[in-house]
C-alpha cells in the first residue's frame, strides 16, 4: 500500500533520483563510464568462466583456475558501479555475511586444490561449491530472499 501511495504521490520518481545521486557519489568516474567498466568488466567474468569450462577436459587447473577468476572479475565489476567500500560494507551486512564467507571461502580453496594441493577431483567439487555460494549471494541481493532461503 506503501508504494502505490508513494507512486501516485511522485516520492517513488524521487527515490530513484536519489538512488542515482548515491551511485553518483560512490566514485569520481562519471556514471556512463563506470557503468561501460561494469559491463567490461562483467563481461570479462563470463568469458573466464566458459573459457574455464571449457578447458574442464583438457587440464583440470586451467578449469579451477578460469572459472575462479570468472568469479572474481564479476563479482568485481559491482565495484564499479557503488564503489569498493561500498561493495565491502554491503558484502558483510549481516543479512548476507554467511553467504560471503562461504563464497570467498570457495574460492579460496578451488584454487588451493587446483595449484597448491593438486587435488583434480577436490578442485572439481569446490568449483560446484563456488557455483552454488555465488549463486546464494547473489540470492542475497534480493530483497526477502533470505527469509524464503533462511
Amino acid at each position: 500500500m506503501d508504494k502505490l501511495r508513494r507512486v501516485l504521490s511522485g516520492q517513488e520518481e524521487n527515490e530513484e533520483l536519489g538512488l542515482t545521486a548515491q551511485v553518483l557519489d560512490a566514485s569520481t568516474l562519471s556514471y556512463s563510464t563506470r557503468v561501460k567498466w561494469f559491463v567490461i568488466c562483467f563481461a570479462c567474468g563470463i568469458l573466464c568462466s566458459i573459457l574455464g569450462t571449457a578447458l574442464l577436459f583438457v587440464n583440470v587447473k586451467l578449469f579451477a583456475v578460469f572459472y575462479t577468476l570468472g568469479n572474481f572479475a564479476a563479482l568485481g565489476s559491482t565495484c564499479f558501479l557503488m564503489g569498493p567500500l561500498k561493495q565491502l560494507k554491503r558484502m558483510f551486512e549481516p543479512t548476507r555475511l554467511i553467504a560471503t564467507i562461504v563464497m570467498l571461502l570457495c574460492l579460496a580453496l578451488t584454487l588451493c586444490a587446483a595449484l597448491w594441493w593438486d587435488r583434480k577431483g577436490l578442485a572439481i567439487i569446490f568449483c560446484i561449491l563456488q557455483f552454488l555460494a555465488m549463486t546464494w549471494y547473489s540470492i542475497s541481493y534480493i530483497p526477502f530472499a533470505s527469509y524464503v532461503f533462511a
